[in-house]
C-alpha cells in the first residue's frame, strides 16, 4: 500500500503491473466500499499499470470533514486527482458513486485523461427515500436491503456478500449515509456533452440499482460514448464477473 498527502489528509492507494505499458488505470469504488472491490481487475496488468484508492473515510485513507453532496463529491475528487497525478493514471474506473467521482473530475478538474469507465453509475443518481431513513435511522436495515437479489449482487456466493457486507459496516454509518446523500444529489444530465474523453457505459445485466437504462442514456449524451453489458451480474459486476468485466475493459483500451 502506498499513500499521498494533499489538502491535509492522506489517500491510501495500492498499484499493481508498475511495470505494463498500459496507460495506467485508476479504479474508484462506490459507496461504502473500498479498494478491494477491484482485486479482480488485477488480471489487466498485463496490460496496463492498474491503480485502486480507498476515498476518504474509507479503508485505509485519512476521513474528510466534508459535508454530503457537492462538498464531499469535490473531496472525493480531489483524492483521485491527487492519485491520478502520484501513479501518472490516465484512464478512470468508476463504479457507482465512483463512476459520479470520475465524471466531476473530467468535466470540473485539469487532468489529462485518455478515457473513462464508468460501471454501475449514472448522470444522475438519485437514491430511495427508503434507503436513505434507514441508512440514517437503521443502518443494519440499510446494508440488507443494498445486498437484496439484484441490487448490488445478482447471485454471488455468500463469502462475496460478507465481505462486501463488512466492508460497509467498516466504513460506518456516517461515512456509508454521506456517500449515498452525495450521490442523490448529483447530476450531470445537462452537462455529458462536455465530457470529450472517450468513455465506456459498463453494466450488469440484473443492475436494479442503476439499471441499463442509465448507462444507455451516458453512451448516448457522451460525443464519444459506447455501451458494453456484463451479463449476469447486477451492481458490483466488476466482483460478480470480473473476466467478463475485464474483458470490456480491455477492448475499451485497444480502441483508445
Amino acid at each position: 500500500m502506498n499513500t499521498v498527502a494533499h489538502h491535509g489528509r492522506e489517500t491510501a492507494y495500492r498499484t499493481r503491473g508498475e511495470a505494463a505499458d498500459g496507460p495506467g488505470l485508476l479504479c474508484v469504488h462506490g459507496s461504502g466500499g473500498t479498494r478491494e472491490v477491484w482485486t479482480g481487475q488485477s488480471r489487466l496488468t498485463d496490460r496496463t499499470p492498474v491503480t485502486a484508492l480507498d476515498l476518504s473515510g474509507h479503508g485505509d485513507s485519512d476521513d474528510v470533514d466534508a459535508q454530503s453532496g457537492p462538498e464531499a463529491l469535490e473531496a472525493y475528487a480531489d483524492d483521485v486527482v491527487a492519485v491520478a497525478n502520484a501513479t501518472d493514471s490516465s484512464v478512470l474506473v468508476g463504479n457507482s458513486l465512483g463512476g459520479a467521482v470520475a465524471m466531476w473530475v473530467a468535466l470540473e478538474r485539469d487532468l489529462r485523461l485518455d478515457g473513462l469507465v464508468l460501471a454501475g453509475t449514472g448522470a444522475k443518481l438519485t437514491v430511495l427515500d427508503d434507503l436513505l431513513v434507514w441508512l440514517r435511522d437503521d443502518f443494519d436495515r440499510a446494508v440488507e436491503f443494498l445486498h437484496g437479489t439484484d441490487r448490488l449482487f445478482h447471485d454471488a456466493d455468500e463469502e462475496a456478500l460478507d465481505r462486501s457486507r463488512a466492508a460497509m459496516r467498516d466504513a460506518g454509518r456516517a461515512v456509508v449515509e454521506r456517500d449515498f446523500r452525495t450521490c442523490h444529489e448529483f447530476d450531470v444530465r445537462d452537462r455529458l456533452g462536455e465530457i470529450g474523453e472517450p468513455a465506456l457505459a459498463l453494466v450488469g445485466e440484473h443492475d436494479g440499482l442503476t439499471p441499463p437504462r442509465y448507462h444507455e442514456y451516458l453512451a448516448d449524451g457522451i460525443p464519444n460514448g459506447e455501451l458494453a453489458v456484463v451479463d449476469g451480474a447486477a451492481h458490483l459486476a466488476m466482483i460478480e464477473r470480473p473476466t467478463a468485466f475485464n474483458d470490456a475493459v480491455g477492448s475499451f483500451l485497444d480502441e483508445l
